[in-house]
């Protein structure tokens, strides 16, 4: 008779970028993320072997041995975020001096539209929390602050080592949760401690420098919206343009950080005295650094679409693209539910779909029976 295993259910919000973008992949750089409250589902149990099933990602049910991990999926990218999770589970749980179980993990998600439209939620950091959150409950390991920090890290590495790239602010909001406000590790002390003999362990005690992850409350009365442009955006080639300007005239480049690093601190200072206006005027001066740096770079980060989408904004408060832009989504503050409402016809009438994404609150966390109650 076929053994029977509890499951495990865990889910994994997705994350919207609100300022900050470009200048938060240099150490120390402030930016604000959202977890907003559309899923990674990750199912996990005990099994008499290993076995991974992606169904929305085309990948049956497929199983390997203990020996097999360091050629899992080598033939095909897209799952290599996953397969350095794992191999940095495998590392980390025989430094614990623990016995790795078997299992058997389940990955769903319902970050894109039902129809495959990307909107540009950070699918690959939510799974990779996914799976370390998964295999951390299925050992039993203790969940409290202190954990989320250990699995940010351990996040971390496995998407940096697979993408070699990117601030990790995704990894963030999909592990904590919440308005963070969030600036990145320096990379390079990250890439020569891991070139050292140092412990897994002993690197996820340690202080990353430059590292900064805090909760941050909007004022009340201050309305998030996102509006989605109807086409998906190709990050690479506009962030290779970024770093293209970055090496041929830093001094510009210099400036841009300057300024995105001002406005944000504005908008914690808005957060701070709960200061819907400021909030608005802030969002807005962030806009227009990432506006010149676009017109410096060439990158194309305002599209057509989004331009629209910030025009029709204006008239109600302030906005601007989410994330590296090129496509996907855009966001706009404004006072008050009301203002919001209208907002959303009129994005509606230039062939904007509003989101209706909220903020969740959870971060990365096991689904409960209360929960579906």
């Amino acid at each position: 008779m076929e053994k029977v295993f509890d499951s495990i259910e865990v889910k994994v919000p997705g994350k919207l970028f609100v300022a900050g973008e470009y200048a938060v992949t240099e150490p120390g750089q402030p930016s604000i993320v959202i977890a907003v409250d559309r899923y990674i589902t990750a199912v996990i149990q005990e099994s008499d072997k290993n076995e991974i099933y992606l169904p929305q990602w085309g990948m049956k049910k497929m199983a390997w041995e203990e020996e097999e991990h360091k050629n899992l999926w080598e033939s095909n990218p897209k799952f290599a975020f996953i397969r350095a999770a794992i191999l940095i589970w495998d590392q980390y749980i025989q430094e614990q001096n623990k016995i790795p179980i078997p299992f058997s993990l389940t990955i769903t998600s319902e970050l894109d539209d039902p129809s495959g439209r990307k909107y540009g939620l950070g699918s690959s950091a939510a799974v990779v929390v996914a799976v370390l959150t998964s295999l951390w409950e299925l050992h039993k390991f203790e969940s409290n602050a202190s954990s989320k920090w250990t699995i940010f890290k351990l996040a971390a590495m496995a998407h940096y080592q697979t993408q070699g790239n990117g601030s990790c602010a995704d990894i963030a909001a999909s592990t904590f949760g919440h308005w963070l406000a969030y600036s990145a590790f320096d990379p390079s002390w990250l890439l020569k401690q891991i070139g050292t003999e140092i412990s897994l362990t002993a690197l996820m005690n340690k202080n990353w420098p430059g590292l900064s992850i805090k909760e941050i409350t909007p004022p009340p009365s201050l309305q998030l919206c996102v509006g989605w442009t109807g086409n998906a955006a190709a990050t690479g080639p506009m962030v290779r343009k970024v770093h293209q300007l970055k090496e041929k005239n830093p001094f510009y480049y210099q400036s841009f950080l300057q300024r995105s690093q001002k406005s944000v601190q504005n908008l914690f200072r808005s957060f701070d005295e709960q200061d819907c206006q400021m909030a608005i005027r802030s969002l807005r001066e962030n806009r227009e650094a990432l506006l010149h740096l676009d017109q410096e770079s060439k990158a194309g980060i305002e599209t057509v679409e989004i331009r629209k989408l910030i025009e029709v904004a204006e008239n109600y408060g302030s906005g601007k693209s989410s994330g590296a832009g090129g496509g996907d989504c855009g966001i706009a503050f404004v006072e008050g539910e009301r203002a919001a409402r209208e907002l959303h016809e009129k994005w509606k009438e230039q062939n904007i779909l509003p989101l209706s994404l909220q903020v969740s609150i959870m971060g990365a966390h096991v689904e409960t029976k209360d929960d579906l109650s």
